[in-house]
């Protein structure tokens, strides 16, 4: 017996023995992080999406005044005859604008629309210059005031801008602040604050009720009847867990109520419109609606919960097995949950599947120590012999394999990037646990069971006929001539595979939000949004310092040139929409000036001429800080296809490069596309320093597990293999590598493992202490293991299966993943690990 052997036994000796003080001991561990799980919160977060170290997103930070990364778009539509130029449009968009204005985080001072007095026109009259709001500041949309209005529009030269081509709808724009998140519980009420505003904004005009939410008792600051909170969204039906933020009466900072201590009254919305539609798109509105999708993850969990349940029942036909290894699995999951407001962490909504990844892993794992107890049983060992052997026997191959998924998670965290760093830390600590729940809480809960006499006899008729018979057959893969016939069909699917997984695209791929459907609300709005103004939604900022310049920079001629040259390069990029600067707008006011001829567009040379335009310089513009120290020129994009960013970006670098100007600096990049750009980056750069990690330190636990090249070949090959399958089917489906995806692709490693290490660990077993040729020994082991295996691919693949229906695109393409990977990973254990046994070993035996 092995050193490994020996101390696997003392370990399983002294878990029977100290069975009872341990129960209690791990019973008192659940209850404690089951208390600290309600104690758990929402956090997200826009600052923990983006690698805040990249290049990019220093620039960002350091002109967070200017760069608009976080934007928000509120779009109000006319539905009804005629265009914008009329009362009731007006007024609503009058009242939208005071309602931007005032969400929490909002940066006051770069808020734009017809409303806003940074929007303005400039009109060359016979006394000269005339210039001033496009909205007067006492406007009662009387006909002719309409019509003003519309004329100052016209002038302003904000048609395509934040009034639409076909002058239907009308935008407003601003910047978000996430001044608020400085803790999780800070960033959860900024959000949700905010969030409920945006709510609030769309409601007002779209929702023919209002409600108002009143005190039924006294309650420090509030008496009762005060009203707290008003919205045009009926919580009432979940009244006794929302929770409000309610602005105290001395104007201190909203405090949370709870729903009971609240009544809900109804009223008539006297600002509904049939005719009025609002789009609003930005990471807020995001936010909010894949969190009102998570409601359908909760949902889908309890359904792959179901199916798991009933199918485990199915193969083991004992209800106490099958509640054993569900509760087992849901173990990891309850500690985890538990453990993450002890180190500080909350949910972040996007990456709230980990905890079932968890659950999937963990019912993995059960189903082998289950099935292995009771095989054994079944034999006529005791529940305590059953227990202590299976320990024995699935300890080392389901701790390696364990710590392979939690190496799996972990080289995740090579991406610089806040939110990458948490779920791979909560993964990780996940995975880890179940070192605990399936491999010591397991066994002892199998010492207290008693096996039904129903799934003994059918664990003995189903071992004894069905399984021999598909085994056997199984088997024949690791039989030269058969083995041949996989190596061809595998390089032939390999072959296509690598040819396909060339368009994989790192990034977004396609438009509007990934996260959501196609046809869900937010990207209905921001296809809305793209086909009826010119700027899109999608922003590349590029931020030009200078820095070493006396007054004004913008006045200076190197300064403004080499942003006019960079207008003009950008627009002839594939992929650019349009393109706004300091310069291009100064063209224009200068030509004003001469009588609006176009001869006079260009730059004058001199400091005086320049002046002639410093009306596009003005900060309130939102293009430039104070004295031009930093000057943005916005590009705005066709979509944020991962390619067509890549694309634009390393065309703007070929423009830096070659265009060096004294003084100046042209950096990249803010905006929208600006984070998805450094996003994308840090996932390429980190994308080979990932799989060189992962399948290097599992080349090395292979080798210390098996002490064999031929072995950790065996379970590596078809992991590698089944790895381009999945890259080909992501670039088929049109789904990039980003970081929604990138737990699938590490537990798709890990998972793949499990399968090889498990039965590679019988292989070994068993041509080593029972003398067994390679064939017969993969045919023993999966008798033994095989079903397990196989039943835990299918099961889980149809758990995950059910999330395709989900509302959250993200958690649909992960469940098509995840189902791929499972059954696929399984497949190359069984067919394509024998096949390459057979090769390597043919005949011999292990001594």
């Amino acid at each position: 017996m092995s050193f490994i052997d020996r101390l696997v036994a003392g370990i399983s000796d002294t878990l029977i023995k100290l069975r009872h003080p341990l129960s209690v001991v791990f019973l008192a561990m659940t209850v404690f992080f089951g208390y600290s799980a309600t104690h758990v919160k929402l956090d997200p977060g826009f600052l923990k999406l983006i690698p805040i170290n990249h290049p990019y997103m220093k620039t960002m930070m350091d002109y967070l005044d200017i760069s608009g990364a976080n934007t928000l778009l509120v779009n109000l539509r006319w539905k009804g005859e005629g265009d914008i130029y009329n009362k009731p449009f007006m007024d609503a968009m009058q009242k939208a604008t005071d309602d931007v204005f005032f969400i929490p985080g909002i940066d006051r001072t770069q808020v734009s629309s017809i409303f806003t007095p940074n929007t303005y026109y400039i009109e060359i009259t016979e006394d000269g210059f005339k210039g001033e709001p496009v909205v007067p500041s006492r406007f009662s949309a009387q006909p002719e005031e309409l019509d003003r209005v519309r004329h100052n529009v016209g002038l302003s030269g904000q048609v395509g801008l934040i009034v639409s081509n076909d002058g239907k709808s009308a935008l407003i724009r601003a910047d978000l602040q996430e001044v608020d998140t400085g803790n999780p519980e800070k960033a959860e009420v900024f959000y949700r604050r905010v969030m409920g505003k945006l709510a609030d904004i769309r409601g007002r005009f779209e929702s023919k009720t209002k409600y108002s939410y009143k005190m039924i008792a006294d309650q420090e600051p509030f008496k009762a009847g005060d009203v707290v909170a008003e919205g045009y969204v009926d919580y009432g039906w979940m009244k006794r867990f929302q929770v409000f933020y309610a602005q105290p009466p001395d104007g201190s900072d909203p405090i949370a109520v709870k729903g009971d201590a609240v009544s809900v009254e109804a009223a008539a919305n006297p600002d509904y419109n049939a005719n009025l539609e609002v789009n609003i798109i930005g990471f807020a509105q995001l936010l909010a609606d894949v969190i009102s999708g998570l409601i359908g993850v909760f949902v889908f969990f309890a359904l792959a919960f179901v199916i798991t349940l009933v199918l485990l029942y199915l193969y083991s036909r004992s209800v106490r097995l099958t509640i054993a290894a569900m509760v087992v699995a849901l173990l990891p999951v309850l500690w985890l949950i538990g453990i993450l407001p002890l180190i500080g962490f909350g949910v972040d909504p996007m990456s709230i599947l980990v905890p079932f990844l968890i659950f999937s892993i963990g019912v993995s794992h059960a189903v082998q120590m289950t099935s292995a107890w009771r095989q054994e049983v079944a034999a006529g060992a005791s529940a305590i012999e059953g227990a202590r052997t299976s320990f024995r026997k699935l300890f080392v191959p389901g701790a390696v394999a364990l710590l392979t998924n939690a190496l799996g998670f972990a080289v995740i965290m090579l991406i610089d990037i806040p939110i990458v760093h948490e779920l791979g830390i909560t993964a990780c600590i996940g995975v880890l646990l179940m070192i605990v729940t399936n491999k010591m809480i397991l066994p002892i809960i199998l010492t207290h069971l008693t096996l039904e006499e129903s799934s003994r006899a059918y664990s003995t008729k189903a071992g004894s006929k069905n399984n021999s018979k598909i085994w056997k057959l199984v088997a024949k893969c690791a039989e030269p001539q058969v083995a041949k016939k996989v190596f061809i069909v595998c390089l032939v699917l390999l072959g296509v595979s690598t040819w396909l997984s060339r368009g994989l695209v790192i990034g977004d791929s396609g438009t509007g939000a990934p996260e959501l459907h196609h046809d869900a609300r937010y990207n209905y709005d921001n296809r809305l949004i793209n086909q009826t103004y010119d700027i899109g939604t999608d922003v590349l900022t590029v931020i030009v310092e200078a820095k070493d310049f006396q007054g004004d920079s913008c006045l200076q001629y190197p300064v403004v040139n080499v942003i006019d040259r960079l207008e003009l390069y950008v627009r002839g990029i594939e992929g650019v929409r349009s393109v706004t600067s300091v310069a291009g707008i100064g063209k224009l006011v200068i030509s004003a000036f001469n009588e609006g001829n176009p001869r006079w567009r260009a730059l004058p040379r001199s400091e005086a001429g320049l002046s002639t335009g410093s009306k596009a310089f003005d900060p309130g513009m939102g293009l430039n800080n104070e004295g031009c120290r930093a000057i943005k020129v916005m590009i705005f994009m066709k979509n944020h296809d991962g390619a067509n960013i890549a694309h634009v970006v390393a065309e703007l670098k070929k423009f830096i490069a070659a265009n060096p100007v004294k003084g100046v600096s042209l950096r990249l990049a803010s905006g929208n596309v600006g984070v998805m750009a450094a996003t994308n980056e840090a996932v390429s750069e980190a994308e080979e320093r990932m799989l060189l990690a992962i399948f290097g330190a599992l080349a090395l636990l292979c080798l210390l597990t098996f002490r064999s090249i031929t072995a950790m070949l065996c379970v590596l090959v078809p992991l590698t293999i089944v790895s381009i399958f999945c890259n080909a089917l992501m670039s088929v489906m049109g789904i990039g590598l980003k970081v929604a995806t990138l737990p699938v692709v590490a537990l798709g490693v890990g998972v793949g493992v499990d399968y090889g290490i498990y039965l590679f660990e019988r292989i070994q077993h068993e041509m080593k202490d029972n003398g067994l040729n390679f064939r017969d020994a993969f045919e023993e082991a999966m008798q033994q293991r095989g079903t397990a295996a196989v039943f835990t691919a299918i099961t889980m693949a149809i758990g995950v299966g059910t999330w395709t229906l989900s509302a959250l695109k993200f958690q649909a393409d992960m469940g098509i993943l995840l189902s791929f990977m499972f059954l696929v990973n399984m497949l190359g254990a069984i067919c394509l690990l024998p096949a390459l046994g057979a090769y390597f070993y043919g005949d011999k035996k292990l001594k």
